[in-house]
């Protein structure tokens, strides 16, 4: 039932509902909720008619997903003491993180290049919401060019949609459609996705886009990405040359700090942690800062170190089955994603289990996307190959 015109309709829907009414929907309510119908629900629906698919997917990525699973049961037990308001309310959350995941193999079925196709036509929405955000920011709410750009929905905050807005610029760098029309239409859209990252004055984003476009001939070795990652270089030191007193104003904001008095709280409760979604805050030098700023510290003072051990392997073993499938053109856009996605959470991210939330493109999205590598293949011709529909 799931190969279905229809049932294929209804979960591309899903996805691209995931990347862009981030941004679009009208409330973060109507945002969930058209997730559990439009992610969620087919997960359930198609999951027994799939089932053989998820068999191969654990043959394939045992080491993921036994360590993803012992995670969330770790999660669950530390729910024990965690003080948290609804307990049943975080476990239910562990399913949908669950959900998420076995989504993607489910909709891609065997054919990575549907999952390539709509995360290409999510980049272009994306990079059309960065251009409305754009217009409204600095045109009609007339704010200072120096102001920081504040995104739409969900991504007003300006690091978090830094961090979206970032990601979609590489898996775009990766994925460029072979068609000259919409490869004009793709430049437009990485132009746009790149201002939007340097309005919005996050330097860790911008600094996590440098680094991984970079990266990108180690892995992708065609002559190509060595243009890309050179023009970005170029690109990068002239933005500094022009802005470096709005780089350079807000000194470190206290990341050394933060992080040092993370590894102090760590240190207190090092095997349990605080517990799953327990709420805390960072106090240093008389200030007092709403988490850790750092993915990992954050999941070592939630969840200790059995969990940051288990997260651990759980990201480093989706690098691993990347780099593995690093002749496809799906494992290339991984990799590029993974590496963004490592640099970001070493900045600011602090959410692992909580609802859908711009903080998932980070790290449940490069997840799910690296359970399609199973049935990814080589491309011969290198990163230039790109679905035939594109």
């Amino acid at each position: 039932m799931r190969a279905t015109r229809w049932a294929q309709g209804w979960m591309a829907f899903g996805l691209l509902w995931f990347l862009l009414a981030i941004a679009l929907a009208p409330t973060n309510k109507i945002y969930q909720q058209g997730l559990v119908a439009f992610l969620w629900l087919p997960v359930i629906v198609f999951a027994w008619s799939a089932r053989h698919r998820l068999v191969e997917l654990w043959n394939a990525q045992r080491v993921i997903y036994t360590a993803l699973l012992a995670l969330m049961l770790w999660a669950l037990v530390t729910l024990f003491w965690a003080e948290v308001a609804e307990p049943a309310r975080e476990a239910k959350r562990l399913l949908y993180i669950l959900a998420f995941l076995l989504f993607f193999p489910i909709f891609a079925d065997g054919q990575p290049e549907r999952v390539i196709r709509i995360m290409q036509w999510g980049g272009l929405g994306l990079a059309l919401t960065a251009l409305m955000a754009i217009v409204h920011f600095y045109g009609y709410a007339n704010n200072h060019w120096n102001a920081r750009l504040q995104g739409l929905g969900e991504l007003s905050h300006p690091i978090l949609g830094g961090y979206v807005i970032g990601l979609a610029a590489i898996w775009m760098l990766h994925w460029i459609p072979r068609h000259i029309g919409l490869q004009v239409l793709w430049v437009m859209a990485l132009g746009l996705l790149g201002v939007f990252v340097v309005a919005s004055q996050s330097r860790g984003a911008a600094l996590a886009l440098l680094l991984s476009v970079l990266a990108m001939p180690i892995y992708c070795r065609d002559q190509r990405a060595r243009i890309i990652a050179a023009t970005a270089l170029v690109l990068a030191m002239l933005t500094f040359w022009l802005l470096e007193p709005l780089v350079m104003a807000r000194g470190a904001s206290y990341r050394p700090e933060i992080f040092m008095s993370s590894l102090h709280m760590i240190a207190e409760r090092p095997w349990g942690g605080l517990g799953v979604a327990a709420d805390y805050r960072i106090t240093s030098h008389g200030l007092t800062f709403d988490h850790a700023h750092n993915l990992f510290s954050h999941v070592a003072i939630q969840l200790g170190l059995p969990g940051l051990l288990l997260w651990c392997i759980v990201w480093f073993a989706v690098l691993r089955e990347a780099w593995r499938a690093r002749e496809s053109l799906l494992g290339r856009g991984v990799l590029g994603m993974w590496v963004f996605s490592f640099l970001a959470m070493q900045f600011d991210a602090a959410s692992l289990t909580g609802t859908p939330r711009a903080e998932w493109f980070i790290t449940w999205l490069p997840i799910g996307l690296a359970s399609v590598l199973t049935w990814a293949r080589a491309n011969a011709g290198g990163c230039d190959k790109i679905p035939r529909s594109s």
